[in-house]
């Protein structure tokens, strides 16, 4: 068998095939997703998706780390930068995960869709509970500082909070303007919809 044969159409690598795997994921559901389809959708043999990645868990697993790996990797950015106060850190880490929704949308739209049910969902569902573990503790902190308000049960407003831009995924398209989006975001959460410029 030539190499061609083997490899399938040329112009597919790791990162091709990820990201037709987190549309088909998306649009089909991952349990309804056969790599037979991946590979029909990419134009390639059954065979050759292989070439590319060992199976369809790791193609998940890639995905959701796609997704846990940024937004950890924006509240770590939050915490290191000096001179923020909690209310500061708390806008900050909202917007960044505004700017990680739309800059990884489809990777998050899957993330919020797992349920556990296979290893590589149950270990994103444990990533995700140490991030909302981290947030609502940033509302804590915010909310005993005085810089929200602290009448309001810190664990509801985290939830509430970040429940609003995992919204996001619901309407979001990918040709949105990601500093406008997280602007208007973090406008209406910390400033609300009364006041503001006339």
């Amino acid at each position: 068998m030539s190499e061609r044969a083997r490899r399938g159409r040329p112009g597919h690598d790791q990162q091709s095939v990820l990201r037709v795997a987190i549309g088909l994921f998306n649009r089909q559901g991952y349990d309804a997703t056969s790599m037979g389809d991946l590979a029909r959708e990419l134009g390639l043999t059954k065979s050759a998706i292989y070439h590319h990645v060992p199976s369809k868990e790791h193609l998940l697993e890639s995905a959701i780390d796609e997704a846990l790996d940024a937004l950890t990797a924006s509240l770590d950015e939050v915490a290191a930068t000096p001179g923020l106060d909690s209310g500061e850190r708390l806008r900050a880490a909202v917007r960044g995960s505004v700017v990680v929704l739309v800059e990884h949308l489809p990777a998050v739209t899957l993330l919020l869709r797992v349920r556990g049910n296979t290893p590589a969902e149950a270990a994103a569902l444990r990533r995700r509970r140490e991030i909302d573990d981290r947030l609502a503790a940033m509302v804590r902190a915010a909310a005993e500082a005085g810089s929200i308000r602290a009448d309001l049960d810190p664990l509801l407003t985290s939830r509430l909070l970040f429940g609003m831009v995992n919204s996001m995924t619901e309407w979001l398209r990918d040709d949105g303007d990601v500093e406008s989006i997280a602007d208007t975001v973090t406008t209406l959460a910390f400033d609300g919809l009364v006041g503001g410029s006339a």
